[in-house]
């Protein structure tokens, strides 16, 4: 019961982190790599799931939520607004390589359904950002605490 209990636990982890909820999954991930009871592999899998699915909520929410911009309550002003798309539009899908940091990743997931970025491209571009991170971070904790 345990190991699918931590499984679940990196999954949900992962998968707030990737939304705009003030969450962490390097700490989940570390400790549970660190402990050696799962399998590393299956680790970095259930992590990096949960975290592109968060990504594609993101996408999905900049999809459909540019209805409601004009709208009071919008959590975003225009002007924030106008300069994340700018900045996307500068960098094009390749900033979505960022997807895996702080602060600007979520947005930037957010801002690219927003300026319709096809799914697949955003899908695998996400993938190996999020992935790529994962893995740096497993080497990381076993090349320092292994």
């Amino acid at each position: 019961m345990w190991d699918f209990s931590a499984y679940l636990g990196l999954f949900v982890a992962a998968f707030g982190a990737a939304t705009l909820l003030p969450m962490q999954s390097e700490a989940v991930l570390t400790s549970l790599l660190l402990a050696g009871k799962q399998s590393p592999a299956l680790l970095l899998v259930v992590a990096t799931v949960g975290n592109v699915l968060g990504s594609i909520i993101n996408w999905l929410l900049g999809r459909y939520i540019e209805h409601f911009r004009h709208k009071r309550w919008f959590p975003v002003a225009d002007d924030k607004l106008l300069r994340a798309q700018r900045a996307y539009h500068r960098y094009g899908r390749w900033s979505l390589l960022l997807s895996w940091a702080p602060i600007i990743g979520d947005p930037l997931t957010v801002i690219a359904g927003m300026l319709r970025e096809p799914f697949w491209s955003f899908l695998l571009i996400v993938l190996v950002a999020k992935a790529g991170r994962y893995l740096a971070l497993a080497a990381l904790a076993f090349g320092v605490l292994g």
